[in-house]
């Protein structure tokens, strides 16, 4: 294990790393989108005169005169293409001016009057649109039955039948997505872009525009975070490349924070019913956990939440399902621990509950319900150590002087709480390839398209290059974040790490069994790609395991929560770099508080649209709310992984950090709070 500090560290604190709108382009000029204003419509028509009299204004883009598009199955990405407004803030104009300051005052100039119905955007159980997707994300089942878990439940000695929501919530990356776009004169089209992955906006891009998969270039070396949000192609990416058409230059867009949060994709609310039935000792006898979800009516994302409850806890009667309703809102997708962060908050809830009313410890009652192979799937897992987790979590925290009784430690007017939860999530591996370069002076080159969004990706596959070839890291450049090298996997997933870094390592195994004496002056190469290794993998469950614990003090005359320490433990298979994993895992868990007690995106039942769209109206957690925070891993060493022995780590800090807190907030004061967040407007009613 190593604690480096980012490689490329000065090149950020100085300011020499370029991030998408910092390119030095010649002849730029800017875009700025128009929003529609209708909940759900139709387009009747489009004046742009007045934004084409602004000196300045270059173009003015909308349903009335952009290039045809080709189809592809995100139909966000259909710029332009419709007169339907599918919601309230759907990109439908946009200008390109010679300064930013004249492209958004021509915006504002551009009128589109519409044909407008009532928007229906309220997410409810009983919503008469609700459907069974064909599955879920990625590729999971949508529902999954062992036994007869209604006749179980309703036959257990201790039952537990509450419904827990979450709300919408957004990513927010510090830096907005981000594009610029340049047509060259052979066609062909560069982008500068903030994504996840460069392979698949080339991919996208060249399918979109009609090009070859060589005829688009992506550059994006360093990204100002994503969190999901930038997983896939936005919006964003495509109307840069559309203005830059129009334009005849190289066009800047940069989604506006406010834009950002009806264009880039959030967090579907959830609504979860969860029964658990156990007999007196507190084993499970059934698991029932339901989720009802929001999609759009552009496209269908069905996030996975009740699937960690497949993995967590033997039972032999069990179900889990997925629902969804259209919606005409935007389309949720990706944010950090799609899936297991909001089902786990539900089922680590539901498991304190159980443990409250059989009158067992939280800690032992997860411990009980350990199972010896993956639940449903019946496979061993590659390695399992969550009771270590908890046992090392619960000494390390202090637990064992925990008194089980709620709303009974009081600091002055402040009520003290403890609360315990679970974390898991699964140990993906993709595709990837890559290649190795042994240079003339004794240096090494490796090349993959993978990208770092803040997470320390390129210093941790420099180490894993340096480590296979025998060489001292200063001797080791790992060059990602473009399309031009070989092509990568999305840093999602928390999957990075372990795929990328499994394809440099046969990468740099196949260019040591070249390298014989001296290195020729044009250097020796050599590649791999991994696709063929992954698929002879022998059938584990394989997943990352952890233990969340938390302290708040919950005033009782405002009904405030504050945290005042958290802890988590981990097994997470080789952790490469100390420092970027502890850094990891504490931002994890910081976002965690976030959606306990701070995030909620509102939506306008009337019109449509968020509510709060900036971060002065959607909170997220400041220095002062995150008094201490603290990651630690056992070690854990698990061959059927890769070669490095990894697992991802950049999700499984979130899952169930919020449950904790919750179950914390029930322990100080006595008050089941089933929805998030736990603000003191809920809570305080409750309280007296």
């Amino acid at each position: 294990m190593t604690a480096l500090d980012r490689l490329e560290s000065r090149e950020k604190v100085t300011g020499a790393a370029r991030y998408a709108f910092e390119y030095p382009v010649d002849g730029v000029a800017y875009a700025a989108a128009v929003q529609a204003s209708a909940g759900r419509g139709e387009i009747t028509a489009v004046d742009a005169a007045s934004a084409l009299e602004l000196p300045g204004v270059l173009a003015v883009l909308s349903c009335e005169n952009a290039p045809r598009l080709s189809s592809v199955p995100d139909g966000e990405l259909a710029v332009f293409q419709s007169r339907t407004v599918s919601y309230r803030g759907q990109f439908v104009a946009a200008v390109v001016a010679e300064t930013l300051e004249t492209a958004r005052e021509a915006a504002r100039l551009v009128r589109v009057e519409y044909a407008s119905e009532a928007p229906d955007v309220r997410l409810r159980a009983d919503h008469g649109g609700l459907y069974k997707p064909d599955k879920v994300n990625p590729a999971f089942p949508t529902d999954t039955e062992k036994g007869e878990p209604e006749e179980a439940f309703a036959g257990s000695a201790v039952q537990v039948d509450a419904t827990y929501t979450t709300p919408a919530e957004h990513n927010n990356p510090m830096e907005p997505h981000t594009t610029i776009a340049q047509w060259n004169g052979d066609g062909s089209l560069t982008l500068y872009d903030s994504n996840q992955g460069a392979s698949i906006v080339q991919d996208t891009l060249a399918q979109i525009f009609g090009l070859g998969k060589e005829q688009v270039r992506v550059v994006s070396p360093h990204v100002g975070g994503g969190f999901g949000s930038k997983g896939t192609p936005r919006p964003n990416a495509v109307l840069a490349a559309m203005a830059a058409g129009a334009a005849g230059r190289p066009v800047k867009f940069a989604v506006p924070r406010q834009q950002m949060f009806a264009t880039t994709g959030y967090r579907t609310p959830t609504i979860q019913r969860v029964r658990l039935g156990a007999d007196a000792g507190g084993r499970l006898n059934a698991i029932i956990h339901e989720a009802v979800e929001q999609t759009s009516t552009v496209r269908e994302f069905a996030e996975q939440t009740t699937t960690p409850t497949r993995v967590m806890y033997q039972a032999p009667n069990r179900r889990t399902s997925h629902r969804l309703v259209r919606l005409d809102v935007p389309t949720p997708s990706w944010m950090r621990a799609p899936g297991e962060t909001p089902g786990m908050y539900a089922l680590e809830s539901a498991m304190d509950e159980l443990a409250v009313a059989a009158g067992i410890d939280p800690v032992e009652l997860r411990v009980r319900n350990e199972p010896d192979r993956e639940p449903e799937s019946g496979l061993p897992f590659s390695s399992r150590n969550l009771v270590a987790c908890l046992r090392e979590g619960a000494d390390r925290f202090g637990w064992a002087g925990r008194d089980p009784a709620p709303a009974v430690r009081r600091k002055g007017r402040k009520l003290v709480g403890t609360g315990v939860a679970a974390s898991t999530y699964p140990a993906y591996l993709r595709p990837n390839r890559a290649t190795a370069r042994a240079e003339p002076d004794g240096t090494f080159t490796v090349r993959i398209a993978a990208s770092d969004i803040g997470t320390g990706a390129r210093t941790t596959l420099t180490v894993i290059a340096a480590e296979t070839l025998k060489a001292d890291l200063g001797r080791v450049r790992v060059e990602i974040g473009d399309s031009a090298f070989p092509a990568a996997s999305v840093a999602g997933g928390s999957a990075g790490t372990s795929s990328w870094g499994f394809a440099v390592v046969r990468a740099c195994e196949a260019l040591l069994g070249r390298l014989n004496g001296a290195v020729p002056p044009d250097g020796i190469e050599a590649s791999a790609d991994t696709a063929d290794e992954i698929k002879a993998r022998d059938a584990y469950a394989r997943h990352a395991f952890g233990a969340q614990f938390a302290e708040v003090e919950v005033d009782v005359d405002t009904g405030e929560v504050r945290v005042p320490r958290m802890l988590g433990i981990f097994a997470a298979g080789r952790i490469v770099n100390e420092k970027t994993a502890r850094s990891q895992l504490i931002g994890g868990m910081t976002m965690g508080l976030g959606m306990a007690l701070l995030e909620e995106s509102v939506m306008d039942e009337e019109f449509g649209d968020f509510l709060n769209r900036d971060l002065a109206q959607y909170h997220v957690p400041a220095c002062a709310d995150v008094r201490s925070i603290e990651a630690g891993w056992i070690e854990e060493s698990d061959p059927h992984l890769n070669p490095m022995g990894t697992k991802g780590i950049g999700e499984i800090g979130i899952v169930g950090a919020a449950a904790a807190i919750a179950n914390a907030v029930y322990h100080a004061t006595g008050v089941r709070i089933r929805g998030l967040p736990i603000t003191p407007s809920c809570l305080l009613p409750e309280l007296y």
